[in-house]
């Protein structure tokens, strides 16, 4: 069977199991991992999910090594990983109590969609999709506030949509799959007032991309008592561990043992003892995590300025993507990019067509950028 067929038929399923937005394709693991049967040769470009291209830190690999033989085990049987709620605790400033930890933020999203159940949920459109679509699934109203001209989120019209049944709030900030940033004194004071009426969930899985002041957390916000805030954090982005699957919540005790009690009861028992014990590792790597930091920036400025030189106008990035417009691009993106050997996302929106593309690394970005160059949006 030809290339073209396997990527054909990968792509018409991709497209259905893709999370939200219509994105047209969805990337896999990673080129060793793709199916050999797909029939997609070696070099493909894996620029669809915004992961680290530079790998677990030296000490999570080390980790994981150590740990191996006990893999046997549970991870509540394991003495070397029992520490980690407190080490974590102590990273972010709060007790063990304010923590629950879970496999992979997204599981998080999943979970507190089905918790805040008993009334409307108000977030962005387009946003990550992990949350806002379990909630349609399980019949939740969703009220979907497009992104202002600059796809920043809209809180002014967020608020408005908010009414006396909403129950939940979702921001994702940075926000994916737009890429921007709200000021934290801007997003702090929406989230005092929303979280007046309803649980405000503020995902910050790309915000350790961000330079200081930006990169305040509003992990703050539960430190100083609002019951109302959820921060829900993972260890996928910066840390690199995709694959690895651990994530957590930060919110008041009070919020984190209602949780455990409703729909989070098993959620520490579904996280293994090697990513926990690589986490802790990689939790002291400060140093892996801003040479990582580094990169991508350096990456994402050559990316945003190559494209701006091609005529396209892609948003100024605060992550590890770019989000850009396609114009009058007449076909599938996405799809037509995947015949180039490229894996990202297109989707379309109110307003047209767009794509995103992750930061690979700087050779794999100029890989890229070549293969733009043959591109007529």
């Amino acid at each position: 069977m030809s290339n073209q067929l396997h990527r054909r038929d990968w792509l018409k399923q991709s497209a259905l199991a893709a999370l939200g937005l219509t994105f047209s394709a969805r990337s896999l693991g990673g080129e060793d991992y793709l199916p050999r049967e797909l029939g997609i040769e070696t070099g493909l470009l894996n620029l669809g999910s915004n992961e680290n291209p530079y790998g677990l830190a030296p000490g999570a690999k080390q980790a994981i090594s150590e740990l191996i033989n006990t893999a046997n085990r549970y991870a509540y049987n394991v003495p070397a990983i029992q520490s980690f709620k407190k080490e974590l605790a102590e990273e972010y400033g709060v007790t063990e109590e304010h923590l629950l930890i879970t496999a992979g933020s997204g599981e998080a999203l999943n979970l507190l969609a089905r918790h805040c159940n008993k009334g409307n949920l108000v977030t962005a459109n387009p946003t990550f999709g992990i949350l806002p679509n379990t909630a349609k699934k399980i019949g939740i109203e969703v009220r979907e506030v497009l992104l202002d001209s600059g796809k920043v989120h809209d809180l002014q019209a967020m608020a408005k949509a908010m009414d006396a049944n909403t129950a939940h709030v979702y921001i994702c900030n940075p926000a994916n799959p737009s890429s921007t940033m709200l000021k934290p004194a801007v997003l702090k004071a929406f989230c005092e007032e929303a979280s007046k009426k309803a649980v405000v969930t503020v995902d910050e899985a790309y915000i350790d991309f961000l330079d200081a002041p930006d990169n305040e957390s509003m992990i703050s916000m539960v430190k100083s008592g609002n019951k109302n805030i959820v921060v829900v954090r993972t260890f996928s982005k910066i840390h690199a561990m995709a694959g690895l699957r651990v994530g957590f919540v930060i919110a008041a005790p009070e919020t984190i043992k209602a949780l455990q009690a409703n729909y989070f009861g098993n959620s520490n028992f579904c996280v293994g003892s090697l990513p926990i014990h690589a986490a802790m590792a990689s939790l002291k790597d400060t140093a892996h995590r801003e040479s990582c930091k580094q990169k991508n920036a350096a990456a994402r400025e050559y990316t945003h300025k190559a494209l701006q030189d091609l005529g396209f106008k892609p948003i100024p990035s605060s992550t590890n993507f770019i989000f850009f417009p396609l114009k009058n691009y007449g076909g599938d993106f996405a799809k037509d990019m995947l015949e180039k050997n490229v894996i990202l996302r297109s989707s379309v929106l109110p307003d047209g067509k767009w794509g995103r593309v992750s930061m690979g690394t700087m050779e794999e970005m100029q890989k890229f950028i070549k293969i733009m160059q043959t591109v007529k949006a």
